[in-house]
């Protein structure tokens, strides 16, 4: 390929992630919290609740019928470290078959929530949080009804909202009506989630992030992508947030 040809498929890429972004350009993450976010909004799978093993079988048993490869046990660390995009194009699933697969993906995951158990410590988190006078929400590309089983299990249906976003589109279209909605500046709320989406989802929205270590992304991708803040306990998030100014 000419550098001519490499420099216009660079661009391409580029355009193709702006429209994605709906025609928004990012302005970087808020940087490190200097005042108690008004708003603590968590991503779900992954960071409150352990979905991760259902996921994999869920990807691996639909694989045949839409026609990706499945991903092998060899290669979940190698697919920690890829971006949405990039674990897409490794496993063979067109973008165009992504919402048909992320639909039935939900309704396979609906049939076992009764299974997936909150990670270590997140449910403790979340009561002192909202104990502490934090507001609450959620954002996940789960639905709605599968996180509203789980938060009645376990009891802790202490957030304020739970909206869901594509894992195609991303987050940022679905923050930025948070933010009208509740009027909220983007430094007054703080994103905790587990992949380099979430990060991508602050940096274009202006809001800060918190990724945590124990969910889908690795901690080298995490820090590839430039989060403001990493933790590695559901302890350090309460040190994070509590201990700052209102």
């Amino acid at each position: 390929m000419t550098r001519g040809a490499v420099g216009r498929n660079s661009r391409v890429k580029r355009f193709a992630r702006f429209v994605m972004r709906g025609g928004r350009r990012r302005v970087g993450a808020a940087g490190c919290l200097r005042a108690r976010p008004k708003l603590l909004l968590f991503d779900f799978d992954g960071t409150i609740a352990d979905t991760f093993q259902c996921g994999l079988e869920i990807l691996n048993m639909m694989a045949p019928e839409f026609g990706y490869r499945p991903l092998a046990e060899k290669d979940v660390p190698r697919a920690r470290d890829m971006r949405t995009g990039e674990l897409m194009k490794f496993l063979g699933i067109p973008a165009t078959r992504m919402p048909k697969i992320s639909k039935r993906g939900k309704e396979e995951l609906g049939k076992r929530m009764d299974a997936v158990q909150p990670l270590p410590g997140m449910l403790g988190l979340v009561r002192q949080l909202q104990e502490e006078g934090f507001r609450l929400g959620i954002l996940t590309s789960n639905s709605r009804e599968n996180v509203a089983d789980f938060l009645k299990r376990f009891d802790i249906e202490l957030f304020e909202f739970v909206h869901t976003s594509s894992k195609l589109s991303g987050k940022g279209r679905v923050i930025r009506r948070i933010l009208k909605s509740l009027g909220l500046k983007p430094g007054e709320v703080l994103l905790v989630g587990d992949e380099v989406r979430d990060i991508e989802a602050a940096q274009e929205t202006g809001i800060h992030v918190a990724v945590v270590t124990w969910g889908y992304n690795s901690l080298k991708a995490l820090q590839a992508a430039g989060a403001d803040h990493i933790v590695e306990s559901p302890g350090a998030i309460t040190e994070l947030v509590c201990g700052l100014p209102v």
